[in-house]
This record gives structure tokens, sequence and C-alpha cells, in this order.
């Protein structure tokens, strides 16, 4: 599937070996992996994601093929979890194959800038202080804008 959202852990590097596989016409590959973090500074025990599922699911099946026609990409897939997360796991992957380097990365980038600002994913973390629901980031923004 081009557009998969599941709560089962994933492994990145079998994603994009996988997805290397379905075409031989591309000569560039990007992949993004989002991982949840932890630091000193803001330590994470956990993290929750909601999501509204048939939205999500049309909505990034949209950002999908928007890219593609954007960017002439040969494929690009994207995978996102949702539930209990704890750092150091993979939240999401794009994968993006085009003929050439700058399509492929300006794909991805444009997937992962307009995900994390449209898609109807909502995150709480888990601190030892309590939870919270992560608010929407000004850079997220301005790196949404840039596209349009």
């Amino acid at each position: 599937m081009s557009v998969t959202l599941q709560s089962e852990p994933f492994d990145p590097g079998t994603l994009f070996n996988a997805f290397l596989e379905t075409h031989h016409d591309a000569g560039a590959a990007v992949t993004f992996t989002g991982l949840v973090r932890s630091t000193a500074n803001d330590p994470v025990i956990s993290m929750t994601l909601e999501h509204y599922p048939a939205l999500a699911q049309r909505q990034l099946e949209d950002l999908r093929a928007s890219a593609m026609t954007r960017f002439a990409l040969r494929d690009a897939e994207i995978i996102h979890r949702f539930g209990k997360l704890y750092p150091g796991e993979p939240i999401v992957q794009v994968m993006t194959l085009a003929p050439h380097r700058q399509a492929a990365f300006d794909g991805a980038n444009f997937i992962m800038d307009i995900l994390k600002t449209t898609a109807p994913f909502w995150k709480k973390e888990e601190g030892p202080d309590g939870a919270k629901w992560v608010e929407a980031k000004e850079g997220d923004d301005k790196a949404t804008a840039r596209w349009s």
C-alpha cells in the first residue's frame, strides 16, 4: 500500500528495501523516518498518537497524490503509526523515488511539511510530571507555507 496507518511497530530498513524493489527506473530514493524523542531537558516516557482514521487515510492519500504529480515522482509511500509509542520508536516513514535527487528530496520534504500541519493526528506525551498535549510549532507552519 502507498499509505499505511498502523499501531504496530515497523522496521524502517525492511520497508525501504522493499520500496526500492518497486522501480528500477528511478535515479534517486529518499527516506525520512520520524522517531519518538526524549531528551534530558524534556524527558518523554511514552507518546500516544490519536487520529481520525478515515480522514487521516484520505488526507494522506491526497497528499501522496499531490506530491507524485508536483514532483513527477515514480513512487511515494507514507507509513504512520498511532497508539502508544516509546522513545526511539519510529512514528512515521516517508519514502520517495524520482528520476533525479532534487525531486526525491523535495517530494519527501513536501509530504512531511504538509503532514505535520494538516494531518488529523494528535500527540500526547507522558513525562515525569504527567501528560501533556503537544502543541503545534510555528516552525512547522513556516515550513508548510514555503510550498504555497
